[in-house]
């Protein structure tokens, strides 16, 4: 498959979609985890602390209506997995959902140049993975989508603060994020993002459980430890 072949050039173009290999899992629920593992493959692979997946309420090209099957399975397979989870808004036909590593965002939350960003964009005092997420989800139900987000999506801060215009490095260049400054950084981090995509297309074409992707704890964790978050 075209898009497991890193050797070649112009890898960029070769990411890795859904629809390629959606058609192996035809159970609703393996489907869904498998689906949940590819969309959070860097978050599984370390290399960013969280990821945002929308869900609209209709059938997808490979046929599955991922909303519906969210509703059903959703919060039992990230309580299974190594992942936690939480709906940050949900609106009629559709929700948006964000996986994420809790240790990584804590880790976030000690890192001076996010903490000065997050207060530059009013955010209270911040020493809690809940607190802020329940702050972001009060921003997304207001309307839009912040700007900051980028800071829990792993974008670099420098490209976060330039997008936000709290800094004065210029853009230069379109990736999956907005780039400023110097673009090297970015875009190699943008291209270990395309390559653990690819990693975990690789795996479950070539016959990986979906449940082993998500990376299920080999001992039994009590779901008040982790796992599925309300706000």
């Amino acid at each position: 498959m075209k898009f497991l072949d890193s050797s070649r050039k112009n890898t960029r173009y070769q990411k890795p979609v859904w629809i390629d290999i959606a058609d192996r899992f035809p159970d609703d629920r393996d489907c869904l985890a498998a689906f949940i593992a590819f969309e959070a493959a860097e978050v599984l692979d370390g290399v960013k602390p969280s990821t945002l997946i929308n869900l609209p309420d209709r059938p997808r090209r490979c046929g599955k209506n991922m909303f519906r099957i969210w509703k059903e399975h959703g919060e039992d397979i990230i309580r299974e997995s190594s992942l936690e989870g939480t709906v940050l808004v949900e609106r009629t036909g559709s929700l948006l959902l964000l996986l994420y590593d809790r240790a990584a965002l804590s880790r976030l939350l000690s890192n001076r140049g996010a903490l000065t960003i997050l207060r530059r964009a009013g955010y209270p005092a911040m020493n809690n993975v809940a607190v802020l997420l329940s702050e972001f989800a009060s921003r997304f139900a207001s309307g839009g989508v912040p700007h900051e987000i980028g800071l829990i999506l792993g974008y670099p801060l420098k490209d976060v603060a330039g997008f936000m215009g709290l800094s004065r490095r210029e853009f230069s260049c379109q990736g999956p994020w907005k780039i400023y400054g110097d673009p090297g950084e970015s875009l190699m981090l943008a291209e270990t993002h395309r390559q653990c995509r690819c990693r975990m297309a690789g795996r479950l074409v070539s016959g990986c459980r979906p449940y082993e992707c998500l990376g299920v704890p080999s001992r039994p964790i009590a779901r008040t430890e982790r796992g599925f978050l309300s706000i």
